[in-house]
């Protein structure tokens, strides 16, 4: 049998392919339960192998601690079965993955889409494994090497242009991104990727108006059922922040952001927002522990650096020590490990969690120095460049508390030259 793109699939029967053709629908718009579909895949037709592969995939890519022995489990049933060539890269790129190597999975998943650029499940998987490795050149080209063998008509079709669209705008082509985006949701209005790609471009082109409109008046069609809706709630609440919209920005953060979900990717969301308004010197109330309780539930350090800079901000934030220390910790073992994220740890990760705990400890001169070491090369553990704007925030406000009036000083300009519409989170004047 084959699915959707007439691709071939071992070991299928109907009732499985019911299932795992709408696990796919989900996952591309980032909606309903995939995870669950292709556990309904299996369970109707365990001979089929891509269901298996698309269940590891799906615990992977949120880079949950828990997700990685269902991930390695689930790559060795599908060992055991049938597979031909496009379904065996598939399974090698998985475990690469499920063993911590991310590049050498990303250049497996490249292979298999230049062999198949129909196979939309690897050029999904290869575009978040991107996004976690930050390569912003292979968001956007991963994904142009196949638009030649797509047509609108096909099926996902929407997919593909969301996820071009976020690679454009993470490589600065800003109005083609939001072209793009606003055609994807246009084919498909639940396509969440879409609706963020146009996101990040007005986020980009620092038009916090644009953003609100965008977001704000289609909320009901990319929230509803959405397990991305956390993130596109994150990105309007920065819109109002960009504004100084504070009281709107604490409404969001409570009504749509602090959902009390201990995923992972809800949890960087939440913490990255209580920092930025930290850094406002905005009165956060008990939210810090909230978030700190969530991720002592459900986070394990030292997995994967970016994670390891949003604990660390969560801890600081509600005052842990202990939990500092086993975040810095956890990350030096991380540095042993034969895994890339030693990689991502050792060029950002270990200097940003650190300049995060010197910040927590006022020690504003030492969270600087670390700062300035790591920001051209923070792009090198994963996130967006929305995202890891809460590192060149952090160094200019390091700068003012600490007294480095020329640093301080030079950072704004360059801000402001960039940013424009930023309202300042707060004069320049130096704090003693």
């Amino acid at each position: 049998m084959k699915d959707a793109h007439d691709q071939d699939l071992s070991g299928a029967s109907t009732a499985g392919l019911v299932a795992y053709q709408a696990a796919l629908d989900q996952f591309r718009c980032f909606i309903g339960d995939p995870a669950a579909l292709a556990e309904e895949a299996i369970a109707a037709n365990p001979d089929l192998t891509m269901a298996h592969v698309l269940k590891a995939w799906l615990h992977l890519l949120g880079t949950e601690p828990g997700g990685i022995a269902v991930a390695r489990a689930a790559c060795e049933a599908a060992a055991r079965l049938p597979a031909n060539p496009r379904e065996r890269l598939h399974l090698e790129a998985a475990r690469l993955l499920a063993h911590g190597h991310w590049h050498a999975c990303a250049r497996v998943l490249e292979d298999l889409s230049l062999q198949y650029p129909r196979d939309l499940l690897a050029l999904q998987a290869g575009h978040q494994v991107d996004f976690f490795t930050g390569n912003a050149r292979m968001l956007r080209d991963r994904i142009a090497r196949a638009l030649p063998a797509w047509q609108p008509a096909l099926p996902g079709y929407h997919a593909l242009l969301s996820m071009h669209a976020f690679g454009l705008e993470e490589t600065g082509d800003y109005a083609q991104a939001e072209r793009e985006g606003r055609r994807s949701v246009e084919l498909q209005p639940r396509d969440g990727w879409g609706w963020h790609a146009v996101a990040h471009a007005h986020e980009m082109r620092n038009d916090p108006l644009a953003g609100i409109a965008w977001l704000g008046q289609h909320a009901a069609t990319w929230s509803e059922g959405s397990f991305f809706a956390v993130h596109n709630w994150w990105h309007l609440a920065l819109f109002h922040l960009e504004l100084g919209n504070v009281d709107e920005v604490l409404r969001l953060y409570d009504a749509s952001i602090a959902t009390g979900s201990t995923v992972i990717l809800d949890l960087i969301d939440a913490t990255a927002m209580l920092w930025r308004l930290q850094l406002r010197g905005v009165d956060v109330g008990a939210r810090w522990d909230t978030v700190a309780d969530l991720w002592q539930s459900a986070g394990q350090p030292g997995l994967y650096a970016f994670n390891d800079l949003h604990m660390m901000m969560a801890y600081c934030g509600a005052g842990r020590e202990g939990a500092q220390a086993a975040v810095l910790e956890a990350q030096a073992q991380a540095l042993l490990r034969d895994e890339d994220n030693a990689e991502f740890t050792s060029v950002v990760g270990d200097g940003a969690a650190r300049a995060i705990h010197a910040f927590a400890q006022g020690d504003h001169v030492r969270c600087a120095q670390l700062l300035r070491r790591i920001r051209s090369s923070a792009h090198r553990f994963g996130g967006s460049h929305a995202q890891r704007d809460v590192l060149d925030l952090t160094l200019l406000e390091a700068a003012r508390r600490g007294g480095l009036r020329h640093l301080a000083e030079g950072l704004q300009a360059e801000r402001l030259a960039l940013r424009p519409r930023t309202r300042p989170a707060a004069p320049l004047a130096l704090v003693a």
